[in-house]
Order: C-alpha cells, then structure tokens, then sequence
C-alpha cells in the first residue's frame, strides 16, 4: 500500500503542508521530476511551468489562504521552491488543452529538455530520442484516462452508496502517491489517495462525503488563473453533502475555474452525481435511476461546445458505455464494482489499463490504482497497482 501521511495533529494549514512536506520528501521530489519531463514533452520548461504556476497564487488564496499556507508548508517541508509546489497543483491548469489531439513541437521539446538539464533536473527520457518519445507520449494520452461509475439506492444491492473509480495515468507516478489522512471541519477525518506535493485527488470525509476526478479538456484551459482542481478537490472534501457541494461550486465559479475536470461526488445521503468543470463555468450531470458514470468528456450539452479536440483512436467513449453496462446490474454490489475496475475489455484502452510494452516509460499510461467509497459505511478501499493485479485493501 502507499505510505500514509497523518496530518491531524498539525496545529495549522502551514504546519500540515509542513509534515506532508518532510514526510513524503522523496515522493514530492519524484512528482517534481514526473512533470518537469512530462512538461518538457508538451514543449514547457520547467522553469515555464512554474512561472505559469505562480499566477494561480492569488485566486487560490482567494478561495481559501488555508489551501496556499498549506501548500506553503508543502514546500518548505520538501525542500522544493514554492512555485514548484504550485506547479504540481496546478498541473491540470498548465498542460495543454490539446494534450489529446496534437503532436508537440519536436523544437519546443527540446528546447524545454535543454532547459531542464541546465536546471539539473535529470531527465527519466532520452534526449537523443526526445521527439519519438514525445510523439509516443502524445499518442498514449490520445488512447485514455480514468473511468467512473457511482451508485445509489435503490441501485446497490446492500442500500449503500457507492463510487468506484480507476485512476488511469503515467505507471512511473505510482511510485509518488501517498494517502493523506487530514483533519476536516468539526474534526471528522479526510482521507485522500493523492500524488505527493498536492493537496487532494480522490477522497471521502468522515462525515459521509466522497469524490474522484477524470480529466476533461477545454479550449480554454489555462488561458487565464481560475481555481486549479486539485486545490477544488481539497476544498470540496471540507463538504458534508453533495448539496453543500453544489454551492461551493457556484463560490468557485465566480473565481472561475482553471481548466476542464469532472468531478463525481457521492454522500451517505443516497445523492449522487458529476459535476463538469470549464473555465466556462459548471454543469452537473445527474444519476439516472441511481447510476451515473464519466469518463473523459463532457457530456452535458451546456459544456460540449467547449469541449478541446480529441483524438479519433480515444477511447473514452468505449469505457463510458463499460462503465454503464456494469452500473446497469440489477443490483450494483462491492463484488460488481471491482468486476467494474478489472474489466480488462479492449485492451490496452480497457478500464482496467495495463501497460503497452510497445512505449516507452514516459508514454505508458496505465491504471495507476483503483479506489472504491462506500460513502454510507465511511470507508474506502485502494487497489495500490493495476486492480486485476493487486488486492483492494481498506486504507
């Protein structure tokens, strides 16, 4: 399992990001190096992506200074710049919204590469192959991403309510993640499966509440600073309620929202939904007979026009309707749910993604780790590598 970071004690938001800093010093190190090469293949420097990153700042501290004096303590815990920090949370914001449909610049990439080694920063790809790698990289994004089903009553066969989810992304950033237990308000505990030096990703409260993230992409997408979604995802976990959810969005909104994400939310309540991000605004794709499911583009028609330009060979459309036909069980349970997660159908585009021996380390996008919420029972499980290798275990 990852290792677990508990961040209760901490006396303040500077003081958690501070132990979240020292204790996961290597993994922030390794999401550091992670995104400086992935950057680099999309034609941005590290130094490009931090100067980007630090825009944000200031609309983060305007949703909450908690989350900017956390990510504050983040980097002085790691030992990294600030504006590292900032670039790891703000990664969604700094990619390009043609992440899934257009070829890097072979110039830009090597450039960016030439300027990460003059950082210092060790490069986990090969110069001398930098434009074939970048090309394999463009091509294994265009392939997929993360999938999501969530139930509810009258749909899951023991009355609870459920999400389930594969986290579909580079397999080398594995050896980055940690789980994040965080104190939320009225002292109930946070629990977040994350990439280190970020504050939340996939994750349930105490009190009944949970979410995940599939990435979308929009043609707006970091045209200008708007709330980044990781920073989002930690605030949406100080919810109670998908209905307090709700308006935290429209807060957040009214700041404007970095780039494109869909954020699936569930609560002991039986309310379920996704909610899609642009910097456009929101819009919620509701349950249907208590089933949802998402996977990476916008589906709800106030959105779809500005949906950035996806590749054809993208299989997101092949992995929505998996994720459907397993949600229309006539009665969803844990069991179905991991049958979810490993359905291996369509191979290397299936929601259970293994790797393709074919690409190279930085090309090979794979299921990262699998996560199941029971959000009526308050707990959640973690497959901690491809889910039809590995066991789920409660975390």
């Amino acid at each position: 399992m990852f290792p677990t970071l508990d961040l209760r004690a901490a006396a303040t938001d500077h003081a958690r990001g501070l132990i979240h800093g020292q204790g996961a010093r290597a993994q922030v190190a390794h999401s550091v190096s992670t995104y400086a090469r992935m950057f680099a293949g999309c034609g941005i420097s590290w130094t490009q992506a931090c100067e980007r990153a630090q825009a944000y700042a200031e609309v983060i501290a305007a949703l909450s200074p908690r989350w900017l004096a956390e990510i504050q303590g983040i980097a002085e815990g790691s030992g990294q710049p600030l504006a590292a920090i900032l670039a790891l949370n703000c990664r969604t914001e700094i990619l390009p919204p043609g992440l899934y449909a257009e070829a890097p610049d072979p110039a830009l990439v090597h450039a960016a590469l030439t300027a990460n080694t003059a950082l210092g920063l060790s490069d986990w790809g090969s110069d001398a192959q930098a434009e074939a790698l970048s090309a394999a990289a463009t091509r294994a994004h265009e392939e997929g991403e993360c999938t999501t089903l969530c139930v509810a009553p009258p749909a899951t066969a023991d009355g609870h309510t459920w999400l389930a989810q594969n986290w579909d992304w580079l397999g080398r950033q594995r050896a980055a993640l940690v789980l994040l237990k965080t104190p939320g308000p009225e002292g109930h505990t946070i629990t977040t499966l994350t990439e280190a030096g970020m504050l939340a990703k996939i994750g349930l409260h105490e009190a009944g509440f949970g979410l995940g993230l599939n990435i979308l992409r929009s043609v707006d997408d970091g045209a200008r600073p708007g709330v980044p979604v990781h920073v989002l995802l930690r605030h949406l976990l100080d919810c109670n309620s998908l209905a307090q959810a709700r308006s935290e969005l429209d807060r957040a909104a009214r700041l404007g929202f970095g780039a494109g994400s869909n954020i699936a939310c569930v609560d002991a309540r039986g309310d379920i939904a996704c909610f899609e991000l642009a910097p456009a605004g929101w819009a919620e794709w509701p349950a249907v007979r208590g089933r949802v499911s998402h996977s990476n583009h916008y589906l709800s028609p106030a959105l779809q026009a500005v949906q950035a330009p996806m590749a054809v060979a993208l299989s997101t459309q092949s992995r929505l309707e998996t994720s459907c036909r397993h949600g229309e069980a006539a009665q969803v349970d844990r069991a179905g749910l991991e049958a979810f997660l490993r359905d291996t159908s369509g191979g290397y585009l299936a929601v259970c993604r293994h790797p393709d021996p074919a690409l190279p380390p930085e090309a090979c996008v794979e299921s990262v780790a699998g996560v199941m919420i029971d959000a009526t029972a308050r707990q959640m499980w973690v497959a901690p590598g491809v889910p039809d290798t590995v066991a789920f275990q409660a975390v």
